[in-house]
């Protein structure tokens, strides 16, 4: 069974700051849900370093089947958003955007001094962030008579399963999240017990 367990950030990460021959490579972490997150982050970058030459950077989301992107802003292709990317791989966290702003020394540094740069900057942010490890979660909703409560509850405190919200007159639903491998066995407990239903909510 896949794990149900993924590593991604508890909130954005101090500004660090990595020099390298008078080029000033500022680098960020910050914790993404969505790609059309990532823009407006750049563009505030963008304005809080004006002077900036390049602000790259590279972003993963998703479980099992990722999806990224690398930019290298301008960079020599791959001498920046790759070497960033490589560090989200090698810290092994998801739903994250790390960028690195630089601002030009009057030193060219190479393809190579510009990877090595690059990738420093990024791993220096992701270790000076907070990386959480999170449970991958499946939400349901429960449609039940109020005299199937107490067994509907019972059945949710001995499963351990959370509550998200819950209705409770005389039609009662409630909103439970469990672990993505319980969610199989989840459904069975359920679906044995009549007259409950229960929906699968894409969350």
């Amino acid at each position: 069974m896949e794990s149900d367990v993924y590593k991604t950030l508890n909130k954005p990460s101090e500004e660090i700051l990595f020099k390298e021959r008078k080029s000033k490579f500022f680098g960020y972490a910050f914790p993404i849900q969505h790609e059309e997150e990532v823009k407006p982050i750049i563009e505030e970058l963008r304005k809080q370093h004006h002077t900036a030459n390049h602000v790259c950077y590279a972003w993963q989301l998703g479980f099992g089947d990722m999806n990224y992107r690398a930019n290298d802003d301008g960079e020599p292709n791959n001498s920046a958003g790759m070497p960033i990317y490589g560090q989200i791989q090698s810290f092994g966290v998801t739903n994250v955007l790390v960028a690195v702003a630089r601002i030009f020394g009057g030193t060219k540094l190479g393809v190579g001094g510009l990877i090595s740069a690059y990738r420093t900057a990024a791993q220096m942010a992701l270790e000076s962030a907070d990386i959480i490890e999170k449970t991958l979660q499946q939400h349901y909703l429960l449609f039940f008579d109020y005299s199937e409560m107490d067994k509907v509850m019972r059945t949710i405190k001995q499963h351990e399963m959370e509550i998200i919200s819950q209705k409770m007159e005389m039609d009662c639903a409630i909103e439970i999240a469990v672990r993505k491998n319980n969610a199989l066995n989840t459904e069975n407990i359920f679906a044995a017990m009549y007259p409950v239903k229960i929906k699968k909510l894409d969350v």
